[in-house]
């Protein structure tokens, strides 16, 4: 593991929350009032609920010690019998946030959209004749808020590949740029305007290490978040990468095997998403030829990759869509084309998977298959 690496990541996640543990209670419930049957006002529930513009930074800013407990009911009393409810507690969160029992290892819920609410712990009963009156304690236990980011496209790549580059050439963010690795220490989103108003976003994922799907770098940290994205946009350097001196050296063609790997070791599901591979950085010296070599590997890869080292040699390969190259920082062109394509393969894939009965894989299949038959097959 990388120390320098892991310390940047430290200081990102002061700025940065995608993974928040919360201790909740429900508020409890008031007393009874026995000599006249009054029954006390049931304890405040909590709930997470979906906020726009929100965060877990936020969320973990308004209580520090991480204590949310809903507000007690209300005692009987002789000039009001029935003593009024706690008011619910509610804990704002982004969308993308899944709402998980600690102790159960149990989904509690997902919050999809602006509105969503999500139960986290129940308020306790007022006193009644069932329980002697006595108001009783809310439920308590810890949950953790596990936000996945929400794109249509996920930018997945290692360091200094250009992705943040490519990400503001592309689309409105104004990420941190720079000619050295680990420039992107936090997920970026960036929205894609087209001529007809059609909108996509796009998120920029900090560039992941070998063994990330161990967790090495706080691999799962950004892992998790191509989760949740319908589209993978791949971005390798033409010249390759090589993460520190005590690394060595990748050619492009190993990087995009590495990045396979990667995915699939994390979890197979994210290599049937569809993909588009972004070749950058053109503009270098004998790029043209380098280029030859990624698309005839991509051409036999099964068949090739036999020759690299088994432990980063993938058992299922990514289906690429498309193979595109591009200078992000000095060709406009390549960038407009990256997001004609990015637009076309999209809207191909949810129209067919739109379509009744026709389940998303079954999309991919088709659009593979057209690909295959028609004009537009490029790999």
């Amino acid at each position: 593991m990388w120390c320098e690496y892991c310390d940047k990541m430290k200081r990102a996640r002061t700025k940065f929350v995608d993974m928040l543990r919360l201790h909740v209670r429900g508020g409890p419930g008031g007393m009874g009032l026995p000599r006249l049957g009054g029954v006390g006002g049931k304890g405040g529930d909590v709930y997470v609920e979906g906020k726009e513009g929100h965060s877990l930074l936020k969320v973990r800013k308004a209580r520090p010690d991480q204590r949310w407990v809903g507000a007690t009911g209300m005692d009987s009393r002789k000039y009001r019998i029935c003593g009024e409810a706690g008011a619910e507690l509610v804990i704002p969160v982004p969308t993308g946030t899944t709402v998980w029992h600690e102790q159960y290892k149990k989904a509690l819920g997902e919050i999809n959209c602006a509105g969503d609410k999500v139960l986290v712990a129940r308020g306790g009963q007022g006193g009644n004749p069932n329980n002697q009156y006595n108001g009783q304690k809310g439920q308590a236990h810890m949950v953790k808020l596990e936000l996945k980011l929400l794109a249509d496209v996920g930018l997945v790549g290692f360091p200094n590949a250009g992705k943040s580059t490519l990400l503001r050439a592309i689309s409105r963010a104004k990420p941190k740029v720079a000619s050295y690795p680990f420039t992107t220490l936090q997920p970026t989103l960036g929205v894609v305007e087209y001529s007809d108003m059609r909108q996509l976003t796009i998120a920029d994922l900090p560039g992941l290490i070998e063994g990330a799907w161990a967790n090495v770098g706080m691999g799962h940290s950004f892992l998790r978040h191509v989760e949740r994205t319908h589209f993978l946009l791949f971005v390798v350097d033409i010249n390759g990468f090589r993460l520190s001196p005590k690394h060595p050296h990748r050619s492009a063609t190993e990087n995009v095997m590495l990045l396979n790997r990667e995915l699939e070791l994390y979890s197979p599901e994210l290599l049937s998403k569809p993909a588009l591979l972004v070749v950058n950085k053109m503009d270098s010296h004998n790029a043209e030829q380098k280029y030859k070599d990624v698309r005839n590997f991509l051409s036999s890869a099964s068949e090739v990759s036999q020759q690299f080292p088994e432990e980063f040699r993938p058992e299922q390969h990514v289906s690429f869509d498309d193979i595109i190259p591009c200078s992000a920082k000095t060709n406009q062109a390549s960038v407009l084309h990256i997001k004609e394509r990015v637009r076309m393969f999209l809207d191909l894939y949810q129209d067919l998977s739109g379509q009744q009965g026709v389940k998303e894989e079954k999309a991919i299949q088709r659009v593979h298959g057209q690909l295959q038959e028609g004009p537009l097959r490029l790999v």
